[in-house]
């Protein structure tokens, strides 16, 4: 326990709302402690491409003792959060140690749901960790590797079938990457595999992909897509999954790899708070992210159900996580200093971004929408500026500019085990 005169501040997940919010503290009269179960700042939005062999993980991460090492006020602790005691304002740790706070942030995302079918989890992994995407680039390559000897034609060609359960950001962009992966960057390695042998499938129980987005461009998303020969299957609900095949509706389709998209739950956080939460888990939070009934604790993130002026619920994504933490990072920094609050939460939407493919993507500001070859590039600057790091941005904008002259893939090594051994980590917003 860190002794201090200061109010003790508490922030439990350092991805993007929580460091967020830890580094708007940095000039705050407070004394502030970083928990979290992982020792790195993960940029979740670029996990995908981790999963389909483009980049390697410590190129979207970053230790977070590095990026608070110059902040004064902060410390961070490994562990993990197993318990809220909101009687005692302390916070327990796996270990069996407690974490005294006078304001506490809890920012600790999002876990994968599979609406109800937990079971379909060990066969249609997501990806949310490191670990995570690790595991699916074994799982893909691997599928590669046992096909190029495989002299049976059924399972052959069940082992060169993807599904991607989901027709979100995630899923399109996973779509596209291995897509690329399989008919351009990975065919050539090999004497057997041609780039037709390849079947991907994309499966959406929605009327259409991307539905934050204006149906042009998500109309402009599926062609692009069946353009580089993803099979698109909208309106389509998967029924059931298994090790050897994907049930959509009543038709059964080989497959010997399934990726999940399809949808996310909320952290464990409202059962620590035994707090009201909304049917994905997430808590339900006042204006200013604070949770009813518990003074001086605060919810962002994946974690939180938060209505806007609008009425619309804060899109779980990383920009919205980003601008709440910062938020409740002002809140905390106006209380302890005795000054006027804030004004109301608003979020600033600076729009949405998805890409298909080798030079191919959608983008949506609201007030300008763009396609092709202009909305991949606007896509790749926005990423590149928000990797923390200048190293990390380097490595990243060289290594795809390298993949779009060349279509090859750099990180092509199958390490560890494509089984998962754990169930998802939570992190932050995506």
């Amino acid at each position: 326990m860190n002794e201090s005169a200061l109010p003790r501040v508490v922030i439990v997940g350092a991805g993007f709302g929580g460091l967020a919010a830890a580094k708007a503290l940095a000039r705050a009269p407070v004394d502030l402690t970083v928990i979290d179960r992982c020792n790195y700042h993960l940029f979740q939005p670029l996990l995908y491409q981790v999963a389909t062999a483009s980049l390697s993980p410590g190129e979207i991460a970053q230790p977070i003792r590095s990026i608070l090492r110059g902040q004064r006020n902060a410390r961070v602790v490994l562990d993990e959060v197993t318990s809220v005691d909101g009687a005692r304002k302390a916070v327990r740790l796996s270990g069996g140690d407690s974490v005294p706070y006078d304001y506490l942030l809890i920012a600790t995302g999002a876990r994968h749901s599979y609406f109800g079918k937990d079971q379909w989890e060990a066969v249609a992994p997501g990806i949310k960790t490191v670990d995570d995407a690790t595991r699916l680039r074994a799982k893909i390559l691997l599928a590669f590797e046992h096909a190029e000897g495989e002299t049976d034609p059924a399972k052959r060609e069940a082992l060169l079938t993807f599904v991607i359960v989901g027709g979100g950001p995630t899923g399109v962009e996973m779509a596209g990457a291995i897509a690329e992966l399989a008919r351009r960057s990975i065919v050539a390695d090999f004497r057997s595999i041609m780039p037709e042998s390849s079947r991907i499938v994309l499966v959406e129980a929605g009327p259409r992909l991307l539905p934050s987005f204006p149906e042009s461009l998500s109309n402009e998303a599926k062609r692009s897509l069946e353009r580089m020969g993803v099979e698109v299957r909208l309106g389509h609900a998967v029924t059931d999954i298994t090790g050897d095949r994907v049930m959509i509706g009543a038709t059964a389709l080989p497959a010997k790899t399934v990726i999940w998209a399809a949808g996310v739950r909320a952290s464990a956080a409202s059962e620590w708070l035994k707090a009201p939460s909304d049917r994905a888990g997430r808590v339900i939070v006042n204006d200013d992210f604070s949770v009813p009934g518990h003074e001086n604790v605060f919810v962002v993130g994946d974690t939180a159900a938060f209505n806007g002026p609008d009425g619309k619920m804060l899109p779980g994504v990383a920009p919205a996580a980003k601008q709440a933490g910062a938020y409740v990072a002002h809140v905390i920094d106006a209380k302890v200093r005795g000054r006027a609050l804030p004004r109301p939460f608003r979020y600033a939407d600076y729009g949405n971004l998805a890409t298909i493919g080798h030079s191919k993507a959608v983008v949506d500001f609201g007030w300008a929408r763009f396609r092709g070859l202009f909305a991949w590039l606007l896509w790749s600057v926005v990423h590149v500026y928000f990797l923390i790091g200048f190293r990390n941005r380097f490595i990243v904008a060289l290594s795809w500019a390298w993949s779009y002259l060349t279509y090859q893939r750099g990180v092509r090594l199958i390490t560890g085990s494509p089984d998962r051994g754990t169930r998802d980590r939570i992190s932050d917003a995506a």
